[in-house]
């Protein structure tokens, strides 16, 4: 009797967590998707400006960036210094290897590299991000600089596409996987604790 007890305390605390996490939406998204930040390959040059362009960012959603610490990092800069591809005076720097940036504030945020050549090499990468009611903010001149210089990278490096309007919410892009998001996750340790329960 405890141990039917116990299983039905165990799947309702799983319902309630699994309603709960659907609720909050918020996904994580891995930098460049199977790519680890890096400069983009030859055989790739505008792979970051075609994922920043893929998927549906919203606030509350999370980057995720993979890369060596001993050899990369991560700087969010301004509108102006991602035109220049100036990391003197970065926002903010991460340099752990596995970094996450939070989406918390509406309107475009701009990360390179600040390893030696990496930015001019074309790691670099926009994202727009929509207020909480999916509208885009309008583009400031510096937004409209650092977008000019995208198109005006290093032929190795030039995107073979249009670059990504500020307001464009492509419908398509919700077709693209997510990394496990909170409410995966969670489902996940739900169903883990459910079986666990199962079996004792």
């Amino acid at each position: 009797m405890a141990r039917l007890s116990a299983l039905a305390a165990v799947a309702t605390l799983a319902a309630a967590v699994l309603l709960l996490a659907d609720g909050c939406g918020a996904a994580m998204y891995k930098v460049g998707g199977l790519d680890a930040w890096a400069p983009p390959p030859g055989s790739k040059p505008d792979v970051y400006v075609l994922w920043g362009k893929s998927l549906p960012f919203k606030l509350g959603d999370s980057l995720f960036f993979l890369y060596p610490p001993s050899q990369d990092n991560v700087v969010q800069v301004t509108a102006k210094s991602f035109a220049a591809c100036d990391v003197s005076d970065p926002v903010l720097t991460l340099d752990d290897g596995n970094s996450v940036f939070n989406l918390t504030t509406a309107g475009r945020v701009y990360f390179t590299s600040s390893a030696a050549g990496h930015c001019r090499k074309g790691q670099k990468l926009s994202i727009d991000v929509p207020t909480a009611d999916g509208k885009f903010l309008a583009p400031s001149a510096d937004d409209q600089a650092a977008l000019k210089a995208l198109a005006a990278l290093p032929p190795a490096a030039a995107p073979t596409e249009a670059l990504p309007s500020l307001s464009d919410n492509d419908d398509d892009s919700a077709d693209e996987p997510r990394v496990a998001g909170a409410g995966s996750v969670v489902a996940l340790a739900a169903a883990a604790a459910l079986s666990l329960a199962l079996l004792l």
